[in-house]
C-alpha cells in the first residue's frame, strides 16, 4: 500500500489513531479497463461457492462469478459496482460489467460498509481501520482513499458525514462500548461509552446518525450524542435501517440476553427528533437480514410468515403486508442462508433459499414483476445504487 502521508495523533479525548491518505490502494493485479454495461440494474447474489449477477428486471442469470469461501455483499454507493467481502478485503465486483475484477481494498476481517454524503467508509475489524472513498471514482484500479485507525481492533463500524466528520465506534477485541466523532481534522469533538454492544448505523433525515447498543441506541446529530434507552432491561438494537425521508429509524429488538437465538416478533423505531422509541409487533419473527425502507420511508419487515410487513413510522402501524412467499423457520448459524430483502427505488428484491428462487414486488402494488431461479441456493443479497 502507498501512502503519500502517515503520522500519529492523539485527540483530546485522548483517542490515539493514524491517519493515512492512500494514494493507490492495495489490491492484486491491476484489473483490465471498465468494460461497457452489459447487464440492466443490476442484483447480486451469493451462493456456496461464488456469485450470481442477475438482470435487475427478468432477475435471469446474467453472470455465473465462481468465488471461494463465505462472502457478503454491499453496494459500493454507485450505480455499477458492488462490494464483496472476502477472506482479504473488500474486492470490487463491477456489476453491470459482469466482472469480478482483480481490485481489492485490503483488511483484515472486513466488516460493514456505509455509504452516505457521496463518500463509502470500509471498517476492517481485524485493525480498527475505516478506508474511505468516493465511489464516483471506481473503475480502472482502486480510487484514491483516507484510512483512519481506531485505537484498538474491533468488530466496528464507521460513516463521514458531508462535513467530513466520522462517527466511529468505540471498542476492542473483548467489548464495545460506543462512539467518537471526529472532526474534519480528526479531532475528536464528542463521546459517549454508553452504549454496551455498539453494534450496526443507520442514517436519517438531516442527516442524523444512529447506532445500536444492548441497551437502546445512541444518536448523533448537530454535535451531540443523546442515549436512547430501551423499555427493557436487556433491548439490544444490533441492525438499523435508515431513510432519507424520515428523521425515524428502524431497528431490530431483542430482549433475552441469554437465548441461543431469540426470534423476535417486535421491532423498534427510533424517533430521531425527540429521542424516543416505540415497539412494534408484527406478529411473526424476522432475521437481521429482514429490514430495509422504501422510496418514501416506510418501514418493510420480511417475516418469517413469508410476507413483507410495512410499518408507518410515524404511527408505529403495520398498514399492510405483502405475501412474498412461504413461511421459513430462521437457521441456528448466521452465515446460513435464509431469506433476505434488497429495496431498490420502488422495488422489493426477496430470495427463498428453500425454492432457489428470486422475487421483485412492486411495493406501490404489491405485485410480482419477476421470478428468477437460481442454479444455487442462494445466501447474501445486493445490488448497485441507484
Amino acid at each position: 500500500m502507498m501512502s503519500s502521508s502517515s503520522r500519529e495523533k492523539i485527540t483530546a479525548g485522548g483517542l490515539a489513531a493514524s491517519l493515512a491518505v492512500v494514494l493507490g490502494a492495495c489490491g492484486t493485479t491491476a484489473p483490465p479497463p471498465e468494460r461497457a454495461a452489459v447487464v440492466a440494474e443490476p442484483i447480486t447474489v451469493t451462493y456456496d461457492g461464488g456469485v450470481y449477477v442477475l438482470d435487475g428486471k427478468t432477475l435471469q442469470v446474467a453472470e455465473d462469478l465462481p468465488l471461494a469461501g463465505f462472502n457478503r455483499l454491499n453496494p459500493a454507493g454507485d450505480d455499477r459496482h458492488v462490494l464483496v467481502s472476502t477472506a482479504t478485503g473488500f474486492r470490487v465486483l463491477d456489476a453491470a460489467g459482469a466482472v469480478l475484477t482483480d481490485a481489492e481494498f485490503a483488511g483484515a476481517k472486513p466488516g460493514h460498509v456505509v455509504r452516505h454524503a457521496g463518500k463509502t467508509v470500509l471498517f476492517a475489524d481485524g485493525t480498527g481501520e475505516a478506508t474511505t472513498f468516493d465511489p464516483a471514482e471506481l473503475g480502472d484500479g482502486l480510487p484514491p482513499t483516507e484510512v483512519y485507525r481506531a485505537p484498538e481492533p474491533h468488530h466496528g463500524v464507521a460513516i463521514e458525514l458531508a462535513n467530513g466528520e466520522l462517527v466511529i465506534t468505540v471498542g476492542n477485541e473483548e467489548e464495545r462500548r460506543g462512539i467518537a466523532v471526529l472532526d474534519a481534522a480528526r479531532k475528536e469533538i464528542a463521546r459517549n461509552e454508553d452504549c454496551p454492544g455498539v453494534h450496526g448505523e443507520a442514517t436519517a433525515q438531516g442527516e442524523t446518525v444512529v447506532v445500536g447498543c444492548e441497551n437502546g441506541a445512541l444518536i448523533y446529530r448537530d454535535g451531540e450524542i443523546t442515549k436512547v434507552t430501551s423499555p427493557t432491561e436487556y433491548g439490544r438494537i444490533g441492525n438499523q435501517a435508515g431513510s432519507d425521508a424520515s428523521p425515524i429509524v428502524l431497528g431490530d429488538y431483542k430482549q433475552d440476553e441469554h437465548a441461543e437465538l431469540e426470534r423476535p416478533e417486535q421491532v423498534s423505531l427510533i424517533d430521531t427528533t425527540n429521542g424516543t422509541l416505540r415497539l412494534v409487533d408484527i406478529g411473526t419473527s424476522y432475521t437481521f437480514r429482514s429490514l430495509a425502507r422504501g422510496a418514501a420511508g416506510e418501514a418493510l419487515v420480511l417475516g418469517t410468515d413469508g410476507r413483507i410487513h410495512q410499518i408507518d413510522p410515524v404511527t408505529a402501524q403495520v398498514t399492510r403486508t405483502i405475501p412474498v412467499l412461504d413461511a421459513w423457520q430462521e437457521p441456528l448459524e448466521w452465515q446460513q442462508p435464509r431469506p433476505a430483502i434488497f429495496v431498490r427505488g420502488g422495488t422489493a428484491y426477496v430470495t427463498d433459499p428453500g425454492k432457489k428462487e428470486i422475487h421483485a414486488i412492486d411495493l406501490a402494488s404489491g405485485e410480482r414483476l419477476a421470478t428468477g431461479s437460481l442454479p444455487a441456493t442462494p445466501n447474501e443479497l445486493s445490488g448497485v445504487q441507484d
